[in-house]
């Protein structure tokens, strides 16, 4: 495990798992989901959310928003939304890392085995990189979850 307290550079962290205070809450970020899944012991067939770090990087991957709801998921904060059973995140990343900003998007969890609350040895062995504030890991709400139709928005958390 490597620690980062400053502008490091890591030239492999697309594969690696990295452990870090998102906007919500403490969370497991990669771009291999199945590191993600062994790590979560989760089901394979339950898909994991993708963060963007803003909506041009989001629509540059052709991905695709209801016109209608457009500004809502451009200007959303702290909202998981759901597209033809894809969910993702707009997110810009709360640290100034240049680790989490090298990466257009990752795969997002949240940082503990499923169906249990944050435990920091457990996420800490488990994660390659860990990113840590001022302001130290902490279990926070979760994001709200919105599914999106071409007309309707149906909140579910």
């Amino acid at each position: 495990m490597d620690e980062c307290n400053g502008a490091s550079r890591f030239p492999s962290v697309s594969l690696e798992v990295i452990l870090t205070q998102t906007d919500t809450t403490v969370g497991f970020l990669s771009q291999n989901s199945q590191k993600l899944y062994d790590i979560k012991s989760r089901v394979a067939t339950k898909p994991f959310l993708k963060v963007y770090g803003n909506f041009r990087l989001f629509l540059s991957h052709k991905n695709r928003v209801p016109h209608a709801m457009r500004s809502q998921v451009r200007r959303a904060k702290k909202t998981t939304f759901i597209v033809k059973n894809r969910a993702f995140r707009v997110a810009r990343v709360p640290l100034d890392s240049s680790v989490l900003r090298k990466n257009d998007w990752s795969f997002s969890t949240s940082a503990n085995e499923s169906g249990k609350h944050f435990d920091r040895e457990f996420c800490e062995a488990k994660a390659d990189v860990v990113i840590e504030g001022a302001q130290r890991l902490c279990e926070r709400e979760s994001s709200k979850l919105i599914k999106l139709s071409q007309t309707k928005k149906k909140r579910l958390r």
